[in-house]
């Protein structure tokens, strides 16, 4: 356990008047958190990979996102900019410094004015990359790094998500582990999960999409 960690819980520990904690049961919360088990897992989110990317679309699409299916990396600036076309939107938009992104040949498209790195909030379009996607709930995972400001997934109106097919996982805990698989003990400092755009209805009770980030969130899926 880090010194911070064992500072924060020790401070816990004092203020519930509660002592250190034996040996025993220290080692057995450290073997789970070494070797995290899955919990309950709803059926909808097993089967094969075909089925699992199709769960994902039909609650992705559920959950109000847009969602476009290509063949192959070549077809996506032409995706893209069809669907930035067909939303009436500029052929603009900030791009996450993702090398999975760069090695799109967007150039193929010459009309996209693309710009890569974060956003203050002026930009209207963002495309980012995503670390999985849940079919679970079609809910998409992103970590931030270098390779993803988050400010990109809430700060314009319109979020495209670039996202292979390979990065499709049936449950939470499957995203998790390969989490865990990559990052070691070093996870990422902010994980968000986006479920289709923003939407809100505190205001009298009324349906506002957009009221705390992206009104419109549009996957790319490349089944190739």
């Amino acid at each position: 356990m880090n010194e911070a960690r064992s500072q924060i819980l020790g401070s816990i520990r004092r203020a519930l008047k509660r002592g250190p904690l034996p040996p025993e049961k220290a080692a057995a919360i450290e073997a789970r958190l070494r070797d995290p088990k899955p919990n309950l897992i709803p059926a909808r989110a097993g089967g094969e990979a075909k089925a699992v990317i199709e769960l994902f679309s039909t609650m992705a699409e559920g959950a109000a996102a847009t969602l476009t299916r290509v063949k192959s990396a070549r077809e996506v600036p032409g995706a893209v900019a069809e669907y930035l076309a067909s939303q009436n939107l500029p052929a603009a938009f900030v791009m996450a410094p993702d090398p999975e992104l760069d090695a799109i040949p967007w150039s193929e498209r010459p009309t996209l004015s693309i710009r890569r790195g974060k956003t203050e909030g002026a930009d209207q379009v963002s495309v980012t990359g995503a670390f999985a996607a849940i079919a679970e709930t079609g809910t998409l995972m992103m970590t931030s790094g270098p390779d993803h400001p988050s400010t990109l997934n809430f700060l314009p109106e319109t979020h495209v998500v670039v996202l292979p097919a390979s990065k499709v996982v049936g449950p939470y805990e499957e995203a998790w582990t390969r989490l865990r698989a990559k990052h070691g003990g070093s996870l990422p400092r902010t994980v968000n999960f986006v479920t289709g755009p923003s939407r809100s209805g505190d205001i009298e009770q009324r349906l506002l999409m957009g009221a705390h980030g992206p009104r419109r969130l549009h996957v790319v899926l490349i089944e190739g």
